[in-house]
């Protein structure tokens, strides 16, 4: 199978290199970091160059695109506008969308639990209410629209707290708690944001199973079995690895008023189960994670 993935440097990306690679001619884009793009075959594109992707599309001619590329800051800072991240998740996903059309290709479309309200209750199912607090949630649920007006092969995955070590540059919370820990420092965890984590080794996977099977036009809520907030993800690392629970701080979304206010968007995936993709339990992809990187 020919894939293509964007956002190949990315925390997800790299994994997908890896996994991806192992059965299928893969080709990677990066823009500013390689990450272990360098180790695949790889083009560095900046995915608002249309130009830059109709060269890609026309000369690799993908089966199946993989678009995890995106402005993922769930705060805008004064680096990054809100222009900027309207044209990297709204405006360049329409336009990978009209060369997917073009070029016959099927779109997996890398979205987030965040769309969905957050204070609806637990285990959200994919029909749940959508209301999307920030503005990377609210131009991912654009990108989702528009993938569905325009395109008769796709798979929107509603991806939720991805976790794990990130490779080279890419970084995630967990990798900050990790270490923080295992220095003995204390580290500040929300009680009261419950979501459904998924490792960056079982993403990578199951989405290298995905891309097998014959799945078209689907919303599949993409994460773990358990519903758990941040402090008891904490805990179960704790266990796992030996470290002190007491070093972790009680801390509650109203505590930190610059971030949205998202507390449960834990959810169901019976859907994805029922496709044969079913993810290991939270305290085996924690372990596996501790075991493969350290």
């Amino acid at each position: 199978m020919k894939i293509l993935v964007t956002g190949g440097s990315g925390l997800l990306g790299q994994y997908l290199n890896i996994s991806l690679s192992k059965e299928n001619e893969i080709l990677s884009t990066y823009n500013r970091n390689i990450g272990n793009c360098g180790q695949y075959n790889s083009a560095k594109v900046d995915i608002r160059d249309s130009d830059a992707l109709l060269r890609v599309f026309k000369s690799f001619s993908p089966e199946i695109v993989i678009h995890t590329a995106a402005i993922s800051d769930t705060i805008v800072n004064s680096e990054i506008s809100p222009k900027d991240v309207y044209d990297v998740n709204v405006n360049a996903t329409f336009y990978i969308v009209k060369l997917c059309r073009e070029f016959n290709a099927k779109l997996i479309y890398t979205s987030t639990d965040l769309v969905y309200a957050g204070y609806r209750g637990s285990y959200l199912k994919e029909d749940a209410k959508l209301i999307p607090l920030s503005l990377y949630a609210e131009t991912k649920l654009m990108g989702e629209v528009k993938i569905q007006e325009a395109l008769d092969d796709y798979i929107i995955l509603r991806t939720a707290l991805l976790f794990g070590f990130g490779l080279n540059h890419s970084r995630c919370h967990f990798q900050f708690l990790f270490k923080q820990l295992s220095k003995n420092i204390p580290v500040k965890v929300f009680i009261d944001q419950y979501r459904s984590p998924l490792s960056l080794f079982e993403a990578a996977r199951l989405i290298s199973e995905m891309v097998k099977k014959d799945l078209h036009n689907e919303i599949i809520n993409f994460g773990g079995p358990e519903r758990v907030s941040r402090y008891e993800l904490a805990e179960r690392l704790c266990e796992l690895k030996g470290f002190n629970k007491n070093l972790l701080i009680k801390v509650k979304l109203d505590d930190m008023p610059e971030l949205p206010k998202v507390e449960d968007v834990s959810m169901n995936i019976e859907k994805m189960k029922s496709f044969g993709l079913v993810p290991k339990p939270l305290n085996e992809m924690i372990k596996n994670v501790i075991d493969k990187a350290y």
